[in-house]
């Protein structure tokens, strides 16, 4: 019995791609300026954007309603899987560990949504503190 070539993957326009995505054209093409989708097939008008894209879309705004930057959005998207991302909800508990520098000087990591183990909380408080005793070193050396 012969067999059917499979389908081809189905492709949209960039007005297809936003209305799929509930999001503006312009926001589309923003992301993709900012790296965090990809860029389309081809070019100008005859650039066409594929399931993938919208996938990456789609993450990027799920990634967004739970309060991440584009920054660090790009930085998971290039992690073979995401972290699960629970988004901020009216009752939802959010546990956060603060580091206080000085008397108005604090730094508030909520790891889980920063995609931050334990060990990288540690380092990251541990490098601020030395570099705000540099910082401030430097300022009252400068007096």
């Amino acid at each position: 019995m012969p067999s059917t070539p499979p389908a081809a993957a189905p492709t949209y326009t960039l007005d297809e791609l936003a209305g799929l995505a509930g999001l503006p054209r312009r926001t589309v093409r923003y992301y993709i300026q900012r790296g965090v989708v990809e860029r389309p097939i081809g070019e100008t008008r005859a650039a066409v954007y594929t399931g993938r894209h919208l996938e990456q879309l789609l993450s990027v705004a799920r990634l967004t309603n739970a309060g991440l930057s584009l920054e660090r959005i790009g930085e998971l998207l290039l992690q073979p899987t995401l972290p699960p991302v629970v988004p901020r909800v009216a009752g939802s508990v959010e546990v956060r560990s603060h580091l206080t520098l000085a008397d108005g000087v604090e730094l508030v990591v909520e790891a889980g949504r920063a995609g931050l183990t334990p060990e990288q909380v540690r380092r990251l408080f541990q490098q601020a503190l030395a570099l705000y005793v540099t910082i401030t070193r430097e300022n009252d050396d400068a007096r």
